[in-house]
């Protein structure tokens, strides 16, 4: 059902999204708290899955690329 590929990709996801929601949430999370939690949702969303796609992705896909094919 799963290859090998399937779970480095997941693992990829992850370590983009972990280091990227904890920033976030460093940098802004005070100021998220005076909204409500789906509006405070939805705009980490607004930000994390654009960055994620567009950029960390990418850039750990080129530096895992061995791994990745392996």
């Amino acid at each position: 059902m799963f290859n090998k590929l399937h779970h480095k990709r997941t693992f990829l996801i992850w370590l983009a999204i972990y280091p990227l929601i904890t920033l976030i949430f460093l940098l802004a999370g005070d100021k998220l708290l005076i909204f409500p939690l789906p509006l405070r949702t939805l705009l980490l969303t607004l930000v994390v899955v654009p960055t994620m796609s567009y950029i960390i992705l990418p850039f750990y896909n080129k530096l895992f690329k061995k791994w990745l094919e392996s």
